[in-house]
């Protein structure tokens, strides 16, 4: 798959003897950009699974075709389906669920001093890679957390509570041992294994100290696009369109400015990326402005493909998409790559101000937007007024981009958003 070269395999689909089909769902594994579900190529009996869930190596399994499948192959097939489809087998998660709330009325907490082992089946390793960490380094076996999560997959919250109650359960049996401990133990420390998106962000901003960024910050008065923005949304009732943030117009402002100021749009290819020894700027026409996103998984950067030719809405359609993909990690490799410029709006979470770090090595720019909020500030005639501001902060790469490029590109920005009737003019 174009772009990643690893992935961690999350949970299995099927069992060795177990009969599959072409295009089949095998296991789902993550990579250092998304959660991916790999399908079979044939129809056959699964053979062999050459590794566990939290390995990340290939081939993933052996699988027999069907014009290869021996007698006593077809014989534990057969008896293999008919366990699977049994209805104690399709039960036993919302059994363990129905066990775990019954155990909570009864003594008060989960009881885990006998734990009954559970058998390695489609329900039994449903769970991501961040809480494959927190399992390993709460030192708690996958097998006796209760997951209530769909299809049985075991949640963040889930081991939290089994710890807690595990935790509970030995300081009721100690309490003098456990308050001499707080008072007297030294500090704990437990190694968790970085997820595959972890990782990658641990590389690529260890990458990103070698760009000498060059920063520049403003404040955007969005006061006109807040009306604006309020009139589009009363007027949505039918709700034809998603409910419009100030992110698209300030990615459409972008695209339009990008327009004029190539060079932002541009790559570096250094000595060490190209045949040739001599650094230079690839110009690239197609805008593909990048939307930094918060998920489960960690940051992640889809991008908005040919962004300039898109209107407002198409926009906010886009990020929407994008946005429910990512939180289900479900993005393509096609959405992950071929962005051009990034735009982080942090503001959407907390913060005012905002010192953007350029992460790609294939951009030499990025946006930060802090959040918005109300100011007193002076109209034209020095009455007080009340204001609606914005911070934008941008990080360039100082080696191929000048400050003064930076500024005029800014205020290219600022004039599309202080004044948003310009950009339905200027749509494409």
């Amino acid at each position: 798959m174009p772009g990643i070269k690893e992935v961690q395999i999350i949970q299995w689909f099927v069992e060795p003897e177990a009969r599959v089909e072409q295009f089949d769902k095998l296991c789902e594994v993550q990579s250092d950009k998304a959660s991916i579900e790999i399908t079979s190529r044939y129809d056959g009996v699964i053979k062999k699974l050459h590794y566990e869930a939290d390995d990340t190596v290939q081939p993933l399994c052996d699988i027999d075709v069907l014009s290869q499948v021996e007698a006593e192959d077809e014989d534990a097939v057969e008896s293999t389906a008919e366990q699977a489809a049994s209805p104690i087998s399709a039960q036993q998660p919302q059994k363990a669920v129905e066990q775990y709330q019954s155990e909570v009325q009864e003594h008060g907490r989960p009881q885990h001093d006998t734990p009954t082992p559970q058998p390695n089946g489609k329900y039994s390793t449903l769970a991501t890679p961040a809480v494959r960490g927190l399992l390993k380094g709460l030192n708690i076996d996958i097998s006796q957390v209760t997951g209530t999560g769909k299809d049985g997959r075991i949640l963040k919250e889930d081991v939290q509570n089994h710890h807690a109650a595990a935790s509970s359960s030995s300081s009721s049996r100690t309490p003098e041992a456990s308050s001499t401990n707080t008072t007297t133990s030294s500090q704990t420390e437990t190694p968790i294994t970085l997820t595959p998106i972890q990782a990658q962000m641990f590389k690529t901003m260890t990458r990103s100290l070698s760009i000498p960024h060059f920063l520049y910050a403003d404040e955007l008065d969005i006061t006109a696009l807040s009306r604006l923005r309020a009139t589009l949304n009363s007027n949505n009732k039918q709700k034809e369109h998603p409910k419009l943030s100030y992110l698209p117009f300030i990615i459409k402002a972008l695209a339009l400015a990008l327009h004029r100021y190539p060079i932002l749009n541009a790559r570096v290819e250094t000595s060490t990326t190209s045949t040739t020894s001599q650094p230079r700027l690839i110009m690239r026409y197609q805008i593909n402005i990048g939307v930094a996103m918060d998920t489960p998984q960690g940051l992640i950067v889809p991008n908005i493909k040919s962004t300039a030719s898109l209107s407002i809405l198409e926009i906010a359609a886009e990020i929407a998409r994008l946005s429910a993909l990512a939180r289900a990690g479900k993005l393509s490799p096609q959405d992950l790559t071929g962005g051009t410029f990034t735009v982080s709006n942090i503001g959407s979470i907390g913060g005012t101000y905002v010192a953007p770090i350029i992460a790609s090595g294939t951009e030499v720019g990025i946006l930060g937007l802090g959040r918005a909020r109300t100011v007193a500030g002076f109209d034209g005639e020095g009455k007080v007024v009340r204001k609606e501001v914005m911070h934008m902060g941008w990080s360039a790469d100082h080696r191929v981009v000048d400050g003064a490029t930076v500024a005029r590109c800014a205020e290219e920005v600022r004039g599309w958003v202080e004044r948003p009737e310009g950009m339905v003019v200027s749509l494409r």
